[in-house]
C-alpha cells in the first residue's frame, strides 16, 4: 500500500497540463487549454484543461477529474496503478506499507487472472513440443512458412485434442477453477466437470500493450464445415476485444519510430509480415475495426496504412475502416493486394525490399482508393458517377481538421473536373446534417449546466425544452428536486469555503465587533446544523462531509479541492470536478470579475441560496403532507396535517418575502 504522505507528494507534483499533454495535443486558449476529447469522437474541441484548478472537463461526454483521474480513464488503470504511473513520471520513490485485506484481494484477483492466462500460454507452448503437437500444430506452422524463432517469439502453441488437458494441468499446478472459468480458458458444465474451451487447435496468444497475455485465439485445422474455424477468448476483466489489437506489444516501439501503423486483419498476417522484417504491423483480430482500436493506435501515431485483401470482402472492409480512421482524426492510406493474396501469402512470396516497395508505391489516399474502386462499378453511368463523387465528399466531411478537408476537396475537384464550390456545398451540407445529429448531445450537455446555474425559484428543475435523453450526471441523485439547491450550496463551499463573510453593519448576519466573521463553509454549515438538515443526495452529502473533515484539519481551500478531486471515491471526485469546472471560464469569469467583487457576491447570494434551499425543503414537506392527507381516513389526523401545512405555508411566505418573490 502506498503511504498517505507519498500519495500527497504525487498529487502535489502531478501537473494536469503536463500529464494530459502526454496523450493529447493541447492548444492554449486564454488561461486554459483545449483539445478534442480523447474519450469520445468529436469534431469541435470541448475538452478543457485548467492548469490553475488542476482539472480537466469534457463538455461533450461529461468526463472530468484531475491528473490521476485522467490517467485512470485514459489508460484503464486503477487508482493505485495511476499513482504508480505518476510516481514514475515524476521520479517519486514509493516505499510500500502493508495493504488492507480488501486491497490485497482486489489486486490479487486481477493478477491471478493474468497469471492463469500466462500459465495457459506456457502450457500451449509446451504442448506444441509434444509428439501430438509437433505432428499437427508445429507441422501447420511450418507449412505456413514460420521459423522456429518466430513461433517462439509470438508464443504460438497447441491445444491438445483432450477436452481437459489444460484444466488438469492447471489444477495440478495449484490454480483455482474459479480463475480458469473467469479467464474463459475453461467452461464448467451442468455436470460439474471442467472442460477446456481450447482443444485440438493451434493457439495464438493475445498480448496487452504492456506484454501480458490476456486472451487467446484458437484455429482448427479440420476441414469440417460444422466446426468453427476460430474460437476466441470471451471478454473478461482483463480482455476487451474491441480495445485490443493483435501484435501491439511487438509493434508499438516500431510504430512510434516510423510514425506509422500498418493495419491488417488476421494473426498470420501480422506474424508473416513481422518475420519478413516489417515490425510496425497490428491486426484487428478478425473483427470489424472499432473506434477504441483506432484510439489505441492514436496513442503511438497519427498515421495508418490499411492493408486488406484484394477481394470484394477486403474492399468492403477497407471502405468501412477508412471512414472510422478519418473520423478519429488520423491520416489514412490504403493498400490493396493483388486479388487472391492476403498480407500473409504476399509476404511469403516476396522479399522485404519487394514488399516495402509495393507498399510505398501502391498506397493511396482514400480519394484515389474510392475513385478506383467505385468508378469501375459506375462505368459510364453519369448518375452512378455522381453518387461516387457525393460519397467521396461525404467522406471528406468526416475529417475533423478544416484545413485537411479543404485540401482533400481541392484534390477531389481536380480529379473529377468538377467545381470545388459544388464539393464544398456538399461537404457543408453533410457536416450540417452531422451537426444536427449532434444537437441532442449538445442539449444534453446544457442540461446539467442549466441545473447547476439555475436560480432556484420553486419551479421544477426539469426544463420541458430539453429532451429526456439529455446527459445525466455521472453520479446518482436520489432527490432531483433538492439537487439544484444542494449543488449550489456545495458550489459556494468548494469554491469559496475558506473566504470570510464580511456582512454590512446593518445586516442581521454581521457578527459583533472584535469577533471573527464566519467563513462561507462555517456560515452554511452552521445554518444547516441549526435546522438539523443533511443533504438528501448521497453524492453531495459525501463531498460535504469530506470537505469539513479536511477543513477541520486546517487545510487551505486549494489543498481541500485537490484532495477531493483526487479522492478514490468516484462520487466525491466526480461531483467536485463537475462543480469546479466552468465551461465558459474564458468569458464568464472575466465578466463576473468586471461586475461585482467576489466578497460582495458571497454576502448576497449565500444567504439567498440557503433561503431557497429551505423553501424547497418546505415545498417537499408540504407535498408529503398533502399525499398523507389524501390517504388519511381519520378527521383528527386530517386536521393535524392541515395545521402543519398551514405552518409550512406561512414559513414559505416569509422566505418568499425575504427573497423578494411574490
Amino acid at each position: 500500500m502506498i503511504p498517505r504522505e507519498t500519495v500527497e507528494k504525487i498529487l502535489d507534483s502531478a501537473q494536469i497540463v503536463d500529464v494530459v499533454g502526454d496523450f493529447v495535443s493541447l492548444k492554449r486558449q486564454g488561461a486554459n487549454f483545449i483539445a478534442c476529447c480523447p474519450f469520445h469522437n468529436e469534431k469541435t474541441p470541448s475538452f478543457y484543461v485548467s492548469p490553475a484548478k488542476g482539472i480537466f472537463k469534457c463538455f461533450g461526454c461529461g468526463k472530468s477529474g484531475t491528473a490521476v483521474g485522467f490517467v485512470m480513464e485514459h489508460e484503464n488503470l486503477t487508482y493505485v496503478e495511476a499513482l504508480r504511473y505518476l510516481a514514475k513520471k515524476y521520479h517519486i520513490e514509493i516505499v510500500e506499507k502493508e495493504e488492507t485485506a480488501e486491497e490485497i484481494a482486489g489486486r490479487q484477483r486481477n493478477e491471478s487472472l493474468m497469471l492463469v492466462s500466462e500459465f495457459a500460454s506456457g502450457f500451449f507452448q509446451k504442448s506444441l513440443k509434444t509428439p501430438e503437437g509437433r505432428s499437427i500444430g508445429y507441422a501447420y506452422f511450418k507449412s505456413r512458412g514460420l521459423e522456429d524463432a518466430t513461433i517462439e517469439k509470438f508464443g504460438l502453441g497447441w491445444a491438445p485434442v483432450s477436452r481437459h488437458s489444460l484444466a488438469d494441468a492447471a489444477r495440478e499446478a495449484g490454480y483455482k477453477e474459479e480463475f480458469l472459468v473467469d479467464t474463459g480458458l475453461c467452461v464448467k458444465r451442468d455436470d460439474g466437470h471442467l472442460y477446456d474451451r481450447f482443444y485440438d487447435r493451434v493457439i495464438f496468444p493475445i498480448h496487452s500493450p504492456g506484454g501480458r497475455v490476456i486472451a487467446f485465439g484458437g484455429r482448427t485445422l479440420k476441414t469440417d464445415k460444422t466446426v468453427a474455424k476460430y474460437v476466441n477468448s470471451p471478454e473478461t476483466e482483463i480482455y476487451v476485444k474491441s480495445r485490443s489489437l493483435y501484435g501491439i506489444w511487438f509493434a508499438r516501439n516500431e510504430i512510434v519510430r516510423q510514425d506509422r501503423c500498418i493495419l491488417v486483419e488476421g494473426y498470420l498476417d501480422v506474424i508473416s509480415m513481422y518475420q519478413l522484417g516489417i515490425h510496425n504491423v497490428v491486426a484487428s483480430s478478425g473483427t470489424s475495426l472499432t473506434v477504441d482500436q483506432i484510439r489505441l493506435i492514436r496513442k503511438y501515431t497519427g498515421n495508418v496504412t490499411i492493408i486488406y485483401d484484394g477481394d470484394s470482402a477486403g474492399i468492403k472492409a477497407a471502405l468501412r475502416g477508412i471512414n472510422l480512421v478519418l473520423k478519429e482524426g488520423l491520416n489514412v492510406k490504403v493498400v490493396l493486394l493483388p486479388d487472391g493474396d492476403d498480407p500473409d501469402s504476399f509476404s511469403r512470396k516476396h522479399t522485404l525490399d519487394e514488399v516495402s516497395a509495393f507498399l510505398e508505391n501502391r498506397q493511396q489516399d482514400f480519394i484515389g482508393f474510392k475513385s478506383d474502386i467505385l468508378l469501375a462499378e459506375a462505368g459510364n453511368d453519369p448518375l452512378k458517377k455522381a453518387e461516387l463523387i457525393n460519397d467521396i465528399a461525404d467522406t471528406v466531411a468526416m475529417i475533423p481538421d478544416a484545413v485537411k478537408r479543404s485540401v482533400y476537396a481541392e484534390t477531389c475537384s481536380e480529379k473529377f473536373n468538377i467545381s470545388a464550390d459544388i464539393l464544398f456545398d456538399r461537404i457543408r451540407k453533410t457536416r450540417d446534417d452531422m451537426l444536427i445529429a449532434d444537437r441532442k448531445q449538445e442539449d444534453a450537455r446544457k442540461l446539467h449546466e442549466r441545473i447547476a446555474a439555475m436560480q432556484t425559484s420553486g419551479m421544477p428543475q426539469q426544463d420541458s425544452r430539453i429532451p429526456a435523453s439529455a446527459e445525466q450526471p455521472r453520479f446518482s441523485l436520489e432527490n432531483p428536486y433538492l439537487a439544484p439547491c444542494e449543488r449550489e450550496l456545495l458550489g459556494f463551499i468548494l469554491e469559496h469555503g475558506c473566504t470570510y463573510m464580511e456582512f454590512d453593519k446593518d445586516s442581521e448576519f454581521r457578527v459583533q465587533d472584535g469577533e471573527r466573521p464566519d467563513t462561507v463553509a462555517e456560515f452554511i454549515g452552521n445554518a444547516l446544523a441549526d435546522d438539523d438538515v443533511h443533504f438528501s443526495n448521497t453524492a453531495f452529502r459525501k463531498v460535504y462531509e469530506k470537505y469539513f473533515e479536511l477543513y477541520d484539519r486546517g487545510m487551505t481551500q486549494e489543498q481541500i479541492q485537490t484532495r477531493l478531486m483526487n479522492s478514490q471515491d468516484n462520487d466525491i471526485a466526480s461531483v467536485t470536478a463537475d462543480i469546479l469546472v466552468d465551461k465558459y471560464i474564458l468569458t464568464v469569469e472575466n465578466y463576473r470579475k468586471s461586475l461585482t467583487a467576489v466578497a460582495t457576491q458571497l454576502v448576497i447570494f449565500v444567504p439567498k441560496s440557503l433561503l431557497a434551499y429551505q423553501g424547497r425543503r418546505l415545498d417537499e414537506m408540504t407535498r408529503e403532507l398533502s399525499a398523507r392527507l389524501d390517504d388519511s381516513p381519520e378527521p383528527q389526523e386530517q386536521l393535524r396535517i392541515l395545521e402543519k401545512m398551514n405552518m409550512l405555508n406561512k414559513a414559505r411566505t416569509r422566505i418568499n418575502n425575504k427573497l423578494g418573490r411574490v
